[in-house]
């Protein structure tokens, strides 16, 4: 049965019009800051980073030229382990978004750009750039909440295939990048009709060509390279260090969007949703995840997830910046700024999708208006701009 609405009051409710105009001019002012202040020292950084993943990449694969010995194997994995999750997070997830097209690099922009991940960037960008970041926590039109596949708001119809759930929920971290993948083949549009199945195809067999590309490079052509006595052994690294990316990738995004005070919107709620109500939106919908900043770089600088909602096109080396600013109009204005530690999150992500397998639930309590008293020390950006 579907849950009875309203169950919290969202804090858009407690904004007048003026104020959500307002809010929307000053979001707008700090985009345009940074965005007139980019040069030279932004452009060194994502392309430190796209080197030092290639160093790492390289490391690592020559290290595992000798993975028969444990020692190897272990160093090897952990190298590759590393890297696959900086290209993935930092690098592909950052360039794929559009945050570096202001560059003009003929190779690191969103048009030409492909990553190590199962999702061709056409499908990905459809689904991500435009169906989740414009229809954010839109309960019927976010196709991200819970993936089509888990229930994690209370507002979701209960089914009696969500009793298995809490065991879907393991592969799918294990195999995120496929499960993603499959995801964005977004086959809902294809029952409503919109999208053709020649376009479904098409998407299948870019698909096809990656898993192709990614068996033949991590499992045939790496492990031919460390000899007869150490092909199981890199294929077996191989197979840990993507592992070790996917729950990674599957621990940031599940506790930047799903934690107990992330709120979802009807689609009333949105339905004359002007550019500041769009903002407070994106704000309201996510939530952050305190870290070192080395931290922040390994997930992709996600753990500033709200202000990567509020400005997915912005440089991710830019977050840790704009972040005062968000908490400054959070506190004037009235509102929330959700953020906790990695374990904190994590938890009562899984508490949902465990509880919510289940028929009935409530939504958790939401936390009040952001205080900077409450607010936990932060480390300083790595790289500073």
């Amino acid at each position: 049965m579907p849950m009875k609405e309203p169950m919290i009051e969202s804090p858009l409710a407690r904004l007048t019009p003026e104020q959500i105009e307002e809010i929307g001019r000053e979001f707008d002012a700090i985009h345009d800051e940074v965005f007139n202040s980019l040069g030279e020292r932004d452009a060194r950084y994502i392309r430190s980073i796209i080197a030092l993943h290639r160093q790492l990449a390289l490391l690592s694969r020559a290290i595992l030229l000798g993975s028969r010995y444990k020692p190897a194997w272990l160093l090897g994995t952990s190298v590759l382990g590393i890297a696959k999750i900086l290209e993935n997070m930092e690098i592909g997830h950052n360039v794929m978004h559009g945050q570096w097209d202001w560059m003009n690099d003929p190779k690191i922009n969103s048009a030409n750009w492909d990553w190590d991940s199962a999702s061709t960037p056409e499908a990905w960008k459809h689904s991500h750039n435009y169906v989740h970041h414009t229809f954010t926590n839109i309960r019927g039109k976010d196709i991200d909440l819970g993936y089509e596949i888990m229930r994690i708001d209370p507002h979701q119809p209960w089914h009696p295939v969500y009793l298995a759930q809490p065991f879907y929920n393991v592969l799918l971290a294990a195999f995120f990048e496929w499960g993603v993948a499959f995801h964005d083949l977004d086959l809902e549009a294809l029952k409503k009709g919109e999208k053709s199945k020649e376009q479904l195809l098409k998407e299948l067999k870019g698909m096809g060509g990656k898993a192709w590309r990614q068996i033949l490079k991590d499992y045939i052509a790496f492990p031919l390279l460390s000899g007869p006595g150490g092909f199981k052994q890199t294929l077996t690294a191989n197979f840990t260090a993507n592992l070790i990316r996917n729950f990674w990738a599957y621990a940031i995004i599940f506790c930047g969007h799903f934690p107990d005070q992330c709120y979802t919107f009807s689609q009333e709620e949105t339905e004359n949703e002007t550019r500041g109500g769009f903002y407070v939106r994106q704000l309201l919908g996510a939530a952050n995840i305190e870290g070192s900043p080395v931290f922040h770089v390994m997930a992709g600088n996600l753990g500033y997830q709200v202000e990567h909602h509020i400005f997915p096109d912005m440089p991710s080396s830019r977050y840790a910046q704009i972040a005062p600013k968000v908490k400054d109009i959070c506190e004037r204005y009235g509102l929330p700024y959700n953020s906790g530690r990695l374990g904190k999150q994590f938890g009562t992500v899984q508490r949902t999708i465990l509880r919510l397998a289940f028929p009935g639930g409530e939504p958790r309590p939401k936390p009040g208006a952001y205080r900077p008293e409450d607010a936990p020390v932060q480390g300083r950006p790595l790289i500073a701009v």
